[in-house]
């Protein structure tokens, strides 16, 4: 029987569902507040001085209702808090509380340590060409025309 090869996306979104897997055992374990893959997400592109919730949802590929749901849930768990933007009286932005902090750090060695453990099952050589190949400005996505061919 042929084996059908797995295309990119599905391999990549494999690949971030074993991180976050190993990211909510890990929080699990350490008696944190279970959250969601996008309330993951958000906390990951928040800036230290905060974030409006516009530029959250446009750096998560999200709609702005989405990331105001996940950040309004986050407030009420008391990892987010909302606060006035010093540049626009209009907008508010959203920065971690403390509780929040604490717990962005423990996540942050979690990471680390399941990155670790991804090079010892893996090697160290591809694990390191992985984070490269990931890193590497990849460009606009390709124009319709080029994908075909």
């Amino acid at each position: 029987m042929p084996t059908t090869q797995r295309d990119l996306p599905q391999l990549l979104g494999e690949a971030r569902r074993w991180c976050e897997e190993g990211l909510s055992a890990a929080m699990a374990a350490a008696g944190e507040t279970p959250v969601s893959p996008t309330q993951v997400q958000l906390c990951s592109v928040l800036d230290e001085e905060g974030t409006t919730v516009s530029e959250l949802a446009r750096r998560m590929g999200v709609t702005r209702q989405t990331a105001h749901q996940a950040v309004h849930q986050l407030v009420a768990a008391g990892i987010l808090e909302q606060v006035p933007d010093p540049a626009s009286a209009r907008q508010r932005l959203i920065r971690r509380t403390a509780e929040g902090e604490r717990a962005h750090r423990l996540a942050k060695a979690a990471l680390a340590r399941i990155e670790e453990q991804l090079a010892a099952r893996i090697g160290a050589d591809l694990a390191g060409a992985l984070r490269a190949a990931l890193e590497a400005p990849w460009g606009p996505p390709p124009a319709p025309d080029s994908a075909a061919g």
